[in-house]
C-alpha cells in the first residue's frame, strides 16, 4: 500500500507488504525491508537501509496518567543519508538520525530525539524523548537511555547501561533532569546514573558502578555508590 502523494527516489527496493503513508519522501537508492510501515511525513535520506518489520515516525499514545502529550503537533521524522536500522525498530516522530548512523535490530527511539552522525545504537535499546545524543556515540546493547538527557560526542555506553531522570519518583514532570555525559566519557557495563548527575569530559565509570553524584573530568569512579579511584 502505497499513498499517491507519496514521493519514492530512483533505484528504490521495497519488500514485501509494505505501507507508506501520505506526504512521504524517500530518497535515492534506499532498500526498505518486508513489512515496514512509514508513517505520514516521514523523510528518508538517499541510500539509506531499513530493516524488515520496522514502524517509522510513529506517534506518541498514552493515557492520562503518563506525561506524554497525545495532542500535540509533531514534525516528521527525519532519517539522514546512509543511516541504517535493523529489524523490529520503533522509531517516532519528530526524531533526527543525522547521516550515516546504526540503529540494532529491536531498538526503540521515542519523539523529539536527536542522534548525531555515525552513531549507534545498540540492539534493544531504548531511548527516551527529548533526548539529544551527539556525534560517533556508541550505545550498546540493552541501554536504557531516560528522557531530557544529553549524550556528548564520542561517549561510550556499555551494554545494559541505565539512567533516571526523576529524584522523586512519579513527580509529574515537574523536576525531570536526565543525566548529562560530556565528550569522550565511556560507562562499563551496567553502569547505573541518577537524575541530573554529570559525568564530566573522558571519565570513565566502572562496570555497575551506581553515579550518585557528578564525576570530574578524567576521573574514574568505580563501585556502588561511585568513588574516585585513587591511583
Amino acid at each position: 500500500m502505497i499513498s499517491k502523494s507519496a514521493y519514492i527516489g530512483e533505484q528504490v527496493k521495497l519488500g514485501e507488504g509494505v505501507i507508506i503513508e501520505d506526504d512521504v519522501f524517500i530518497g535515492d537508492y534506499v532498500s526498505i525491508g518486508h513489512h515496514v510501515v512509514i508513517k505520514k511525513g516521514t523523510i528518508i535520506g538517499d541510500y539509506a537501509t531499513i530493516g524488515n518489520f520496522n514502524s517509522l515516525g510513529q506517534q506518541p499514545s498514552g493515557n492520562k496518567n503518563m506525561i506524554t502529550s497525545t495532542e500535540q503537533h509533531y514534525e516528521p521524522l527525519l532519517i539522514g543519508t546512509g543511516v541504517k536500522t535493523g529489524d523490529h525498530c520503533v522509531i517516532y516522530c519528530a526524531t533526527i538520525l543525522h547521516d550515516h548512523t546504526f540503529i540494532g535490530d529491536l531498538a526503540s527511539i521515542r519523539e523529539q530525539v536527536i542522534v548525531g552522525k555515525e552513531s549507534v545504537i545498540g540492539r534493544q535499546s531504548i531511548i527516551e524523548n527529548h533526548t539529544i545524543i551527539g556525534e560517533k556515540v556508541t550505545i550498546q546493547t540493552g541501554c536504557y537511555v531516560t528522557a531530557h538527557m544529553l549524550i556528548e560526542d564520542r561517549v561510550f555506553l556499555g551494554p545494559c547501561c541505565s539512567t533516571s531522570n526523576d529524584k522523586y519518583m512519579r513527580s509529574g514532570g515537574n523536576a525531570l533532569k536526565g543525566p548529562v555525559i560530556k565528550k569522550g566519557a565511556k560507562l562499563g557495563n551496567h553502569a547505573t546514573l541518577l537524575p541530573g548527575v554529570v559525568i564530566g569530559e573522558n571519565a570513565l565509570v566502572g562496570a555497575g558502578t551506581t553515579v550518585v553524584k557528578d564525576v570530574p573530568p578524567s576521573q574514574t569512579v568505580i563501585g556502588p555508590p561511585g568513588r574516585i579511584k585513587s591511583i
